[in-house]
């Protein structure tokens, strides 16, 4: 059996070699939980010490970071929420002084103020390293050429992917977003194996692969990282099979560190592994907030273990999903792919609804993108949601009309609510950063 990320995926199957994998990589279950302690302990005690927040809670709490003497005891400890970020905005959650800050990122911040996050040198040094060790996983070697169309800027991919393909020994392509006819044309002049990208941006480039009359499937590609919004298995699918390559998701999220938290391997494309020897998960009732045992759904929640200017405690990324053991990487263990958020979730008259429901439907729908928005307004005093579907290029007026009657009948019949489609125009929808703003919420507050 070919040991060859990039073989076909029928030929997959063996691990990485030995020789490729990092220290982190090579420790045992035992060595790892030791070091996870160690770092646990010291993380609490930094946050504590110099972050005014982070004391106030553990006060309130009426916990000290002594008081963690086992993994376990972390569960006794505060969360960390997005408010927090906001309410200290700009600075004030940075545990080191500004001239030991090397770098800052921040959030879009569409949805309020944005969360701001700091970097020291030794920061940015182990975010590289945690995003080589990614782009290893996920099939890339030295000398490999990746194209990079996330976002350049305060936003986390660009730069977090671009220093992680370096350290990984890779030739970069800064192609950051925008620009997609050059994006295709640059694909095709400069021969790339590795695209890192959003998947909706992914399916932008297919289209205009398409548009200009080539066949995605004999492009240069062999493996896409695909991150900063949730995607199905559906999608996953419609990309492998229109470009012929090894979709791979990675994880991540600026507050914890930007990209790179989580990592699905190429062999075996099962979830992805969590770098346990920099961030620690738990998986909590998104409700009450207690812990729950390995392979429960619940919202996952982030401790960082070596992070200097921002540590963070117990963050509620709001994502749902289940802590399994590990398979590729047996030390560490893995998130199932995130496709839905406790945030994401719309309740409509009644009826919980999240996007995903909604993307599978369109995935396989004919003559439409996978490019989908959904409005929220009020009829009355009922709320009405309607499902807006970029119309792939050529449909005609039968072939949308045909799709709208689908899409509704699939929401009807899988879903259990009644909705609106609307067909519109290819480009037609709202993108920022390279994805789709899949809620649009217009009803009155």
């Amino acid at each position: 059996m070919s040991s060859d990320p990039m073989a076909p995926a029928s030929h997959r199957g063996e691990a990485l070699p030995y020789d490729l994998l990092d220290e982190g990589e090579r420790l045992t279950c035992e060595q790892l939980r030791e070091f996870q302690l160690h770092r646990l302990r010291a993380t609490l005690r930094h946050a504590y010490e110099n972050v005014e927040l982070y004391r106030k809670k553990f006060d309130e709490a009426g916990v000290r970071p002594d008081d963690c003497r086992s993994l376990e005891d972390l569960s006794g400890f505060p969360f960390t929420t997005k408010a927090d970020l906001r309410d200290t905005y700009p600075f004030g959650m940075f545990a080191v002084p500004m001239e030991h800050v090397r770098r800052i990122h921040a959030s879009s911040g569409t949805t309020g103020r944005p969360t701001v996050v700091g970097y020291t040198d030794n920061d940015i040094s182990m975010w590289a390293d945690v995003m080589a060790r990614s782009i290893r996983a996920a099939g890339g070697r030295p000398g490999h050429k990746i194209h990079i169309s996330f976002g350049y800027g305060l936003f986390t991919g660009g730069l977090g992917a671009h220093y992680g393909a370096e350290r990984a020994g890779c030739t970069v392509i800064p192609a950051s977003g925008g620009m997609t006819a050059r994006q295709v044309q640059i694909i095709q002049d400069f021969k790339p194996e590795i695209i890192m990208v959003t998947p909706s941006y992914l399916l932008t480039l297919l289209d205009e692969f398409e548009k200009q009359g080539i066949d995605p499937r004999t492009s240069s590609l062999k493996v896409g990282i695909f991150g900063a919004e949730p995607w199905t298995e559906e999608m996953r699918r419609e990309i492998e099979e229109r470009m012929g390559i090894h979709a791979v998701d990675i994880y991540g999220l600026s507050e914890v560190i930007g990209p790179g938290v989580a990592q699905e391997c190429v062999e075996t494309k099962d979830g992805l592994h969590v770098w346990e020897d920099h961030f620690y998960p738990e998986v909590v009732d998104p409700i009450t907030g207690a812990v729950l045992a390995e392979g429960e759904e619940g919202e996952v929640v982030f401790t960082s273990l070596t992070k200097e200017a921002l540590p963070i405690i117990r963050y509620r990324t709001r994502d749902l999903t289940r802590l399994l053991p590990g398979t590729a990487r047996p030390a560490f263990r893995r998130i199932e792919k995130v496709t839905d958020r406790c945030d994401d979730m719309i309740i409509l008259r009644g009826v919980n609804v999240f996007p995903s429901q909604i993307e599978e439907i369109v995935l396989r729908t004919p003559a439409v993108a996978p490019h989908f928005q959904i409005q929220l307004t009020e009829r009355g005093r009922m709320d009405h949601m309607i499902v807006r579907v970029e119309a792939r290029s050529g449909a005609g007026a039968d072939q949308r009309a045909a799709a709208a009657k689908m899409i509704a009948q699939g929401v009807k019949n899988g879903v259990g609510v009644t909705v609106e489609v609307e067909i519109v125009d290819p480009e037609t929808l709202e993108r920022s950063v390279g994805k789709l703003r899949r809620v649009k919420d217009l009803r009155r507050a």
